[in-house]
């Protein structure tokens, strides 16, 4: 569809990459329509385990919406209804999405960027890294989705901070907000990204997934959660043949290869 949203897929670990580091990755309706199509082609590959999202460049992972297309795709009522459906409809793609997610980090995350990131369930950026949430300097809404997201990562005071002052948070803040799990040198970014999703992938698929499903359910109101589907997945984690590959590989001091049932 376009050849701003790059593919890869090296073994088991898939990336998306945002392919447009003249403009620091700003993201076009058009690419959130690709990156969709890329992430649901990954969710049905069962080859994929794990998934990366990083910006091409060095210097942005995605530096928000991009402001030259709003003329035509955020200009009238109708389109930015169009516009919030699409990315609202991609953001919970990339949350629900049923493997583990990284977002590798390299400079600017701003706006639309760091909603994509807080999608993710790992955030590791470059000592470089920047983060903003600009919306009250363009005054643009922002739904609940989003910042409820923000708040379960940062907590509603930094969440307010951010959003009220509207500036630009370096990675050390970013750190200490726990909007990032990890800091490493700029340009150390990817390989960091990719040692993680080396070793997640190597564990057992099904606990890595159950893991994420339930932690996704203590994150609902309580009426909302659903303790059966928690319960059985940890059933099936026991009653699956990678259980059995984990207790012998376990016994005879041994690397164990799981394969996902």
């Amino acid at each position: 569809m376009t050849d701003r949203i790059l593919t890869e897929r090296s073994g088991e670990i898939a990336r998306i990459v945002f392919n447009q580091p003249e403009k620091r990755n700003a993201v076009s309706l058009e690419m959130w329509e690709a990156f969709e199509k890329a992430l649901k082609d990954y969710a049905r590959d069962p080859a994929v385990r794990i998934l990366i999202l990083s910006g091409a460049g060095g210097k942005a992972f995605v530096s928000g919406a991009d402001i030259s297309k709003f003329e035509n795709e955020r200009a009238g009522e109708e389109a930015v209804a169009h516009y919030n459906t699409t990315t609202k409809r991609v953001y919970d793609a990339v949350e629900a999405f049923p493997k583990p997610t990284i977002a590798q980090i390299d400079g600017f995350c701003v706006g639309g960027g760091v909603a994509l990131a807080l999608c993710c369930d790992l955030r590791i950026c470059g000592e470089g890294s920047q983060f903003a949430i600009p919306a009250a300097k363009l005054g643009l809404g922002y739904g609940f989705a989003g910042i409820n997201r923000l708040v379960n990562v940062v907590g509603p005071a930094f969440a307010k901070e951010i959003f009220f002052t509207a500036r630009r948070f370096d990675a050390q803040e970013a750190r200490v907000m726990g909007l990032v799990n990890r800091i490493v040198p700029d340009g150390a970014v990817k390989q960091a990204a990719e040692d993680t999703a080396t070793m997640i992938a190597a564990n057992a698929p099904m606990t890595v997934a159950s893991v994420k499903f339930i932690v996704g359910e203590t994150l609902k109101d309580e009426s909302a959660r659903d303790l059966a589907a928690c319960e059985q997945r940890v059933k099936e984690c026991f009653k699956s043949a990678d259980y059995i590959e984990g207790r012998r590989a376990f016994m005879e001091k041994r690397k164990p290869e799981f394969v996902g049932s």
